[in-house]
């Protein structure tokens, strides 16, 4: 926001900014920052809350859209590493207005149904900021942090960091390396 100034004599013009917001990305990066700072303060994050895979998975739940590359790069690498191991695949959708509601709910009732797997794992692919959003919304942290299971988190690639990796019991890098460990 601002007043603008227009000087005909030379073609200039000019604004006085009086205020400004940021928006789009930077917006959302602003919100994920005030957020991780906020989840950090409560000790959400800690080490200390880490808990370990057991060493042989049997039992495994699985939340990701069945139509994302991620499900199937999971299922074929863990698959290619160890058979047998017994999936209940709970499809989620995980990007788009109300994924974050459906994963929170999602999370809380394998929780409730399921206490007795071994390791819950929630994977997708790459994406944008604006595309990872779900997996940083406070709802879906605070599902996996309150989690009985053991969680192991894989959305996107290397470089991408989301609150849900952090709150995770593990971080994969990638859904094919949620399936490796």
């Amino acid at each position: 926001w601002g007043v603008p100034r227009i000087y005909p004599r030379y073609g200039k013009f000019s604004l006085v900014v009086e205020r400004l917001e940021p928006a789009g990305e930077g917006a959302l990066r602003r919100a994920f920052e005030l957020l991780r700072q906020k989840l950090e303060r409560e000790g959400l994050f800690d080490p200390e809350r880490k808990r370990p895979l057991p060493k042989v998975p049997e039992r495994l739940v699985l939340l990701t859209s069945p139509d994302a590359a991620a499900y199937a790069d999971f299922l074929k690498v863990l698959t290619a590493r160890r058979g047998g191991v017994h999936i209940l695949f709970v499809p989620v959708p995980v990007q788009g207005g109300g994924a974050a509601d459906v994963i929170a709910a999602a999370l809380d009732w394998v929780n409730e149904g399921e206490p007795n797997r071994d390791a819950l794992v929630l994977i997708r692919g790459g994406g944008s900021l604006e595309e990872l959003h779900a997996f940083n919304d406070e709802r879906v942290v605070r599902a996996l942090a309150r989690s009985r299971i053991p969680t192991v988190v894989g959305v996107g690639h290397e470089r991408d960091v989301t609150l849900a990796d952090l709150v995770a019991d593990v971080r994969a890098s990638t859904p094919s390396n949620a399936a490796e460990l």
